[in-house]
């Protein structure tokens, strides 16, 4: 229950502070006076959007604060975030004229998701045009549903759970289907660069000795001649004196005098190595200038081999590691292609699963809601009766649709206001009024046994006469066990609240402002003179609102 509610300078009230009472409270004034400044600070109490321009003109922020009676459940919930010896759970928002915003729990600093969970089971509001939502087929299956009770929540939590799956998987395997035609393609594609790699087979080590090969091949005349030409001058052949055999007459030269200076022998020993060394290089020198052979057929090979080396580096990054890198590249594509043809027939086996348990989800939903169904027509036509609508049916009308997130029906509310009409929508065939009294209906089902305080704001949109006390005592019948606030406009309903505030606008100051008034009961008549429409000496009116309280 919802005990005080304190307003600072939020639009045209400077402050304001009600404390409201169990059973059926209401609030009047005249349009205009700011009777839905209230229901906004409640709003911003229950964790809704604080908008720019609330705070009163001249104000540093506005100030919204509520303290709520403290049961068991509230307090468990809270756990550490409540002080152990607490009696009271006081909320509060605070919002500065810059628009930002702070909540606060008993005192210490919260979000306003706080705010949102902590007052879900405390406080219900119904606002000005809620009737309206009668004629959404969204609203209609939520009203259904909220009679179906929490396991229905529960169901609805797996039913989306599960929609959010398939489509997550419709969404997957979407994609790996457009990706098919490119993947044969690239498929095709790494299939030639690979065995176009794979038939030249290149290694940084083999082109090393082509191009090796591939110059001594050029060169064959040039490398014979200077090799032979140098043997023939170190030894020829021809008997003449070459290099070696004058090294070798000055090495004997050398010898004779060997031992007699030891200067010299180190120099000598050195000549002898010298000789030796051209001896044999003259040796290796006709060795090699002999074994070397022109074959223009064999240059015309490792030509051709390096050209088709040189191809493969052109495209695919300038050396022979980098054509390697990209064969391996590919190979690894080419896996990772295969796996995906894998991965389609996973994810097409994961969605027939997916779309079995959603299927389930979506009957177990259907299940409940026929179960339902009649209940709350017949709940609510019984209410409809007591809201002056006798002879009026009601109807809940279930059809099937694609599964969704909340399953795969629809609803439809129907009415047949008068006995021989056949029933046909709420949309169609409700006057405002009529649907007014069908929403107060089955918000009375919706809600019965519950103990969430409920605030409607005008509730009794387009009623009038003998229809309004109805309404009133349809509220205050909901305010049986628990509390009920009700902005309204009609004395008939004003008249049966155990607890009554006045708000109304003084214009005498500037800006303007808005005051709450909590009436006693000389001052509750004054006021349901005021809502007949009568002047304040009207005794015929004073009689009426005295009429109307003593019915009450």
């Amino acid at each position: 229950m919802l005990l005080e509610l304190r307003v600072e300078n939020l639009l045209l009230i400077e402050r304001a502070e009600l404390r409201l009472a169990p059973g059926l409270n209401v609030l009047t004034g005249e349009t205009g006076a700011g009777k839905t400044v209230l229901a906004h600070a409640l709003d911003l109490l229950l964790g809704g959007r604080a908008r720019t321009g609330i705070v009163r003109p001249g104000a540093a922020e506005a100030y919204v604060e509520g303290v709520f009676e403290l049961d068991a459940a509230t307090r468990a919930a809270l756990g550490d975030r409540l002080a152990q010896d607490a009696q009271e759970l006081v909320l509060a928002r605070r919002v500065t004229a810059q628009g930002r915003s702070r909540a606060l729990v008993n005192g210490r600093s919260a979000s306003v998701g706080d705010l949102r969970e902590l007052t879900a089971p405390l406080v219900t509001f119904y606002g000005q045009h809620e009737h309206r939502r009668l004629t959404i087929a969204a609203a209609q299956l939520d009203l259904l549903d909220g009679f179906c009770g929490d396991g229905q929540t529960r169901r609805r939590a797996v039913c989306a759970s599960a929609y959010a799956q398939v489509r997550e998987l419709e969404g997957r395997l979407e994609a790996l289907a457009e990706a098919g035609g490119a993947r044969e393609r690239e498929l095709d594609l790494l299939a030639f660069e690979l065995d176009e790699i794979d038939r030249v087979d290149p290694s940084e080590a083999e082109e090393a000795e082509l191009v090796i090969e591939r110059e001594r091949l050029r060169h064959v005349e040039a490398l014979r001649g200077a090799s032979l030409g140098a043997a023939e001058a170190a030894a020829p052949e021809a008997g003449e004196q070459g290099a070696v055999a004058l090294l070798a007459g000055a090495g004997a030269a050398l010898d004779a005098v060997a031992g007699v200076d030891a200067g010299l022998d180190p120099l000598a020993e050195r000549w002898r190595a010298l000789a030796l060394e051209a001896e044999d290089l003259a040796g290796e020198l006709r060795r090699y200038g002999e074994e070397l052979e022109g074959d223009p057929a064999r240059l015309d090979a490792v030509e051709e081999r390096l050209a088709a080396i040189d191809r493969l580096e052109r495209k695919h990054g300038g050396s022979v590691a980098a054509v390697l890198e990209h064969a391996a590249r590919c190979r690894e594509r080419r896996e990772e292609l295969a796996d995906a043809e894998a991965s389609l027939e996973a994810v097409q086996a994961a969605l027939g699963a997916a779309q079995a348990d959603l299927a389930g989800a979506a009957k177990a939903l259907r299940d409940a809601r026929h179960a339902a169904a009649p209940k709350l027509a017949g709940a609510v036509g019984e209410r409809l009766g007591d809201l002056a609508m006798e002879g009026a049916a009601f109807a809940v009308e279930l059809g099937e649709r694609e599964p969704g997130p909340a399953g795969a029906d629809t609803v439809e509310l129907l009415l047949a206001p008068n006995r021989g009409v056949p029933a046909a929508p709420v949309r169609e065939t409700a006057s405002g009024g009529e649907l007014s009294r069908v929403m107060l209906a089955v918000l009375s089902v919706a809600n019965e046994g519950g103990r969430a305080a409920l605030v409607f704001d005008e509730v009794d949109a387009g009623i009038g006469g003998q229809t309004a006390r109805a309404v009133g005592e349809a509220l205050r019948g909901l305010a049986d066990g628990r509390q009920v606030v009700c902005i309204t406009h009609l004395p008939q309903i004003a008249s049966l609240g155990a607890r009554h505030f006045s708000i109304a606008k003084d214009v005498s100051t500037e800006p303007a402002r808005t005051m709450v008034t909590q009436l006693d009961d000389g001052e509750v008549e004054g006021e349901l003179v005021r809502m007949l429409g009568a002047d304040a000496g009207d005794e015929a009116a004073h009689h009426h609102a005295r009429e109307l309280r003593r019915a009450a």
